[in-house]
Formats: C-alpha cells, sequence, structure tokens
C-alpha cells in the first residue's frame, strides 16, 4: 500500500470535499478521486459517500480514515527522526579507546564532540588495541583507537607517532644518561603491559631484534601502576614520551633509545567496507579538526 493515496484521501475528508481539498492542496478533483479509488479498489470497499454537498465516510472509510492517519503521522515522524541522524542531532557514538593515552588523545576532541553535538550519546569502551579490533568487526563499535600496523580489513587516521622511551627509577644505572641502545636493556627487569595490548608485541619484537628475550618481572593494565612499579625499583618500563611527559613523576626518569627506536603509532580504526554512521563521520571530521 502506497502512502501517497492515503495522504489524498485524508486531506479530502479533512477538507470535507474533493473540491475543497484540491484548492488546498494544490492537486486536481480528477487526482484526489483516482486516489481514493485506489485505496476502494485495494481494498474492495466504498470509503465515501458523494453527496451534493460533500461526502460522507462510510464504516470502512472511518477505519481506513483512523488507521490511515496513525499511519502518516508515524511515516512522518521516521523522516524527521531520519533526518535527524542525517544532520547528526541525534544518534549514539560508539567510541573505542585505549587504556594507555586516552586521556591525552581523547578529553579535548570528545569534550569539543558534546559541544557541537550535544543530542548524540556517547558510549565509551576501554581494552587493548587487539580487543577494540575485534569489537569494531563485530560491529559493536563504529570508530575506535588502536596501534599500527592494523590488518587491511581497516581504514585508519593516524591520530599521534611518538617515540617509546625507557622508564627508570631516579636512582637507576640509567637515570642520567642522555640515552641507551635497547640491547642495554637485556639484563633488566621489564614491566610489560597486560595480555591484549598493543604494546606489548611492539617492545617484544624489539628486543628480539636486539638477540634477547625480556625479563618480564610483572604486567599490568594501568599506566599509572607502571610508574609506581617503576619509583618503587621493581623494574624498568617502556612508556610513550607524550604520556611521559604527561604524567611526571620525580621519582622516576624518562630516558631515551639511541638505537634502534621503536614508535608508538596511534589512528583511528573503523571497518573499509563496512558502513559508517553520521556520528562517526562526525566524530572523524572533529579530530581532524573540521567544522
Amino acid at each position: 500500500m502506497e502512502l501517497q493515496p492515503l495522504r489524498m484521501f485524508v486531506d479530502v475528508v479533512r477538507h470535507g470535499g474533493f473540491s475543497r481539498a484540491a484548492a488546498v492542496v494544490h492537486a486536481s478533483q480528477s487526482t484526489l478521486s483516482k486516489a481514493v479509488k485506489q485505496l476502494e479498489d485495494e481494498f474492495g470497499q466504498a470509503l465515501l459517500e458523494r453527496l451534493p454537498r460533500g461526502i460522507k465516510l462510510t464504516a470502512a472509510g472511518e477505519v481506513m480514515h483512523r488507521r490511515a492517519t496513525t499511519l502518516l503521522a508515524q511515516a512522518d515522524d521516521l523522516r524527521a527522526e531520519l533526518d535527524e541522524l542525517r544532520n547528526v542531532k541525534r544518534g549514539v557514538l560508539r567510541l573505542g579507546v585505549p587504556f594507555v593515552g586516552s586521556d591525552v588523545l581523547f578529553a579535548k576532541p570528545l569534550a569539543e564532540f558534546r559541544r557541537r553535538y550535544p543530542g548524540i550519546e556517547v558510549q565509551l569502551t576501554e581494552h587493548g588495541s587487539k580487543k577494540l579490533e575485534e569489537l569494531v568487526l563485530a560491529g559493536e563499535l563504529e570508530v575506535a583507537a588502536s596501534l599500527l600496523p592494523v590488518p587491511e580489513v581497516f581504514a585508519w587516521k593516524e591520530l599521534r607517532r611518538e617515540p617509546i622511551d625507557l622508564l627508570v627509577a631516579a636512582d637507576h644505572l640509567f637515570a642520567e644518561a642522555k640515552s641507551v641502545h635497547f640491547k642495554d636493556v637485556a639484563e633488566e627487569p621489564v614491566i610489560l603491559y597486560a595480555p591484549g595490548f598493543a604494546l606489548n608485541p611492539i617492545i617484544l619484537d624489539a628486543c628480539r631484534r636486539n638477540h634477547f628475550t625480556p625479563k618480564v618481572i610483572a604486567q599490568t593494565s594501568q599506566v599509572g601502576f607502571v610508574m609506581a612499579l617503576v619509583a618503587a625499583k621493581l623494574g624498568v618500563a617502556f612508556l610513550p614520551r607524550m604520556i611521559a611527559s604527561q604524567m611526571p613523576n620525580p621519582a622516576t626518569r624518562c630516558i631515551r633509545i639511541g638505537g634502534p627506536s621503536i614508535q608508538w603509532h596511534m589512528a583511528l580504526i573503523w571497518r573499509r567496507d563496512g558502513f559508517l554512521p553520521p556520528a562517526a563521520k562526525a566524530w572523524l571530521d572533529v579530530v581532524d579538526g573540521k567544522t
């Protein structure tokens, strides 16, 4: 059943006849009459009695008018709601953020996003990069942050590239050094991140390339705890320079790795061939600095 004949039928009833409706809705009487006839033929019942001075609803016409009014109102509501989504006035942004670096990377952009799009609900999910990638592929998140490289199934937008430095206690042997070589860490106890963190493979791969296996003494998902453990002289750790500078601890020192250096390369990812909702596109524009 088409909506246009229903709308014309309701217009005829509202204005009390074909001629008066034609004058108001700017359609010919013939067009309105054909629309009503189409409905009568489709449902096999007369809907209107044509009277000398107007029209009268039949019993079937009363049912049709009541139902048609409801259907047309719902159709208008649907159109308005979809328009709001298209114009990013409402909706949901399901965003995945990492445990490491979210405060530095996303606090200000999220505040700006909220300012521009107050009707959008933001649902944040925190995980390590690999888990966030799984959630994006499963359709549970539209956009997430992950360390590069990522599989070809993802499209991505670079957020930040930072060197990864060595974090040591303030009185450690390396504390006064301007830089250290990666192989200098071979005999040090190392604090890694929790399983699933994409930083771990970067660190472990660098160790392999320098021909040693790190002596992992602890693993945690909390950057603050990593820094506290280093300050307590439990071991050394690796931390992106940007994050270390944002969370200074007087009991630790951040030492550059002179060779070979390793990088923390963060990006926003989404499914390359997936549908990206308007709210997610708006988020990418905010991160890009677009108005």
